[in-house]
């Protein structure tokens, strides 16, 4: 059982005072401010975020991995996907947050894609839903824009197609590659993308899809020129035993877990569990030894 007051006395005040919306984000790129995105899955770390100003948060299909021990995103439960951009939401109210579409969850067909971000938007109270897409798929974000659903389209690595090809590896370190990322870019735009992601790229890539980039660019392992920056926030504060090569660590959480498992297993050992126990009422414990001095008496009587 865990009690969780809303109104304890050393509860942090939030930083995100007013809600984050695309239009936020848009006028931060215009001022030239970076923003920070992170990927979560759980509503009690959301809102540990939210409290710290982590304005956009993702509720990322890595949940496969990082919460269900699946070695690959493409493993992402539909049913579950929602569950959790719905808790990340409830977490992080003033947040922006992102529903991450499963495999297999648009591909088949627009009127299942509809269907599936209608949910996101409904059942997991998502802002955006993002969608690992390429110039094949433009069809499916211009759908979703015209029906109301803001799409954020991600290009580059696609984490979920390579899975099947043996894993994640960098996109666009070819001049081929490179020019098929832009055009992709280009094309997810045009179709109504309010938001690009762009995953494990080189520079180079990055510098032309920010040249034509005309809303928001968010990079991950794609240098420091894009409007915003995400992780997994697993991999920020130390709990990936082998992070991605550019995702640096600026916490230690996990041996802190380490220490404080450890440390739990001993004071059950010493018996010195810690934390304050439960009385009774003022006068009941007396009635304790009546009550089972009677019920002695009445067991006599019947014998």
């Amino acid at each position: 059982m865990s009690l969780s007051p809303q109104n304890a006395a050393n509860t942090p005040e939030p930083t995100l005072t007013e809600p984050v919306t695309l239009k936020t984000l848009k006028a931060m790129t215009h001022r030239n401010e970076a923003f920070a995105c992170l990927a979560c899955y759980d509503a009690t770390t959301a809102r540990w975020l939210s409290r710290a100003g982590v304005p956009v948060l993702l509720a990322g299909d890595s949940a496969a991995q990082v919460m269900l021990g699946f070695e690959r995103t493409i493993d992402m439960p539909l049913d579950f996907a929602i569950q959790i951009t719905a808790a990340v939401k409830r977490g992080a109210p003033r947040s922006l947050v992102m529903a991450d579409m499963p495999f297999m969850s648009y591909h088949r067909s627009i009127d299942e894609a509809m269907g599936n971000a209608g949910r996101f938007m409904t059942e997991g109270m998502a802002d955006v839903v993002k969608l690992e897409a390429d110039e094949t798929q433009a069809g499916i974000v211009d759908r979703l824009t015209r029906a109301g659903v803001p799409v954020c389209a991600h290009v580059g690595c696609k984490p979920q197609t390579s899975s099947v090809t043996g894993g994640p590896v960098a996109a666009g370190r070819t001049a081929n590659e490179l020019d098929q990322v832009v055009r992709d870019a280009i094309a997810l735009q045009d179709a109504g993308a309010v938001l690009l992601l762009i995953e494990a790229v080189p520079d180079e890539v990055t510098k032309q899809v920010m040249e034509v980039a005309q809303v928001p660019v968010i990079g991950i392992g794609a240098g420091t020129a894009c409007d915003g920056q995400i992780l997994v926030v697993n991999d920020l504060i130390g709990l990936t035993d082998f992070p991605p090569r550019f995702a640096e660590p600026v916490a230690a959480v996990g041996d802190e877990l380490l220490r404080a498992g450890k440390q739990w297993v001993q004071n059950v050992r010493d018996g010195s569990i810690g934390g304050k126990r439960y009385s009774m009422r003022m006068g009941e414990s007396e009635k304790v030894g009546r009550n089972a001095e009677n019920d002695s008496g009445r067991v006599s009587n019947q014998s």
